[in-house]
């Protein structure tokens, strides 16, 4: 470690490779609401946020765990559920009046069409003014489960017993994977009645 009186140490934050400061600092002085995504293996979560000099304050908030209490019995560290997340955030902050953000990934190393975009299309979708590429973004056939129904069907004409492995979470949940696309509609549907 180096010494001597003109060594400063840098923030924790910053030696972990946790916070970009530089990028901090612009995104509070642009003065726009954020939509931040974090994700885990299993969930992703997503707010709005306002940013204050004296601290983030959470406007809305909304995670993929929520969406049993909409009805869905998928999985939530997919795909789909990534844009439900997305799209019950951005209804709860239009309903609250706010109508436009800038997207808030962090560090993450993403690729187009992944679930972090899922997450920004479905947040668009619901009526969120956030720039973007639309070249990156999920088309609505993968974003509603279509890829992951194929599968599924592909897979049980093939070996049936790895399909009964496979999406074990799936039949234990009450739904078949080929049906996920419409389960999908289905709980997107009910979100928009519900949060207004």
């Amino acid at each position: 470690m180096a010494k001597g009186t003109n060594y400063r140490v840098t923030f924790r934050r910053r030696r972990e490779a946790r916070t970009d400061y530089r990028l901090r600092k612009k995104l509070i002085i642009s003065g726009s609401l954020r939509l931040v995504v974090r994700k885990s293996l299993k969930h992703i979560n997503l707010q709005i946020v306002e940013a204050k000099f004296e601290g983030d304050s959470v406007l809305a908030h909304a995670g993929t765990i929520e969406l049993k209490k909409f009805g869905w019995k998928g999985g939530t560290g997919n795909l789909p559920a990534a844009y439900l997340a997305g799209f019950l955030v951005g209804k709860r902050a239009v309903a609250m009046g706010k109508t436009s953000a800038i997207v808030d990934f962090n560090s993450y190393k993403i690729t187009a069409s992944n679930k972090l975009y899922a997450a920004l299309k479905g947040a668009i979708d619901a009526g969120l003014s956030i720039p973007h590429d639309k070249k990156v973004v999920p088309d609505n056939k993968r974003v509603s489960g279509a890829h992951i129904a194929s599968y599924a069907d592909a897979m049980q004409k093939a070996d049936p017993a790895k399909y009964a492995a496979y999406f074990s979470q799936y039949l234990a949940g009450g739904i078949a994977p080929e049906k996920l696309a419409e389960h999908f509609e289905e709980t997107k549907k009910r979100i928009e009645k519900e949060v207004k």
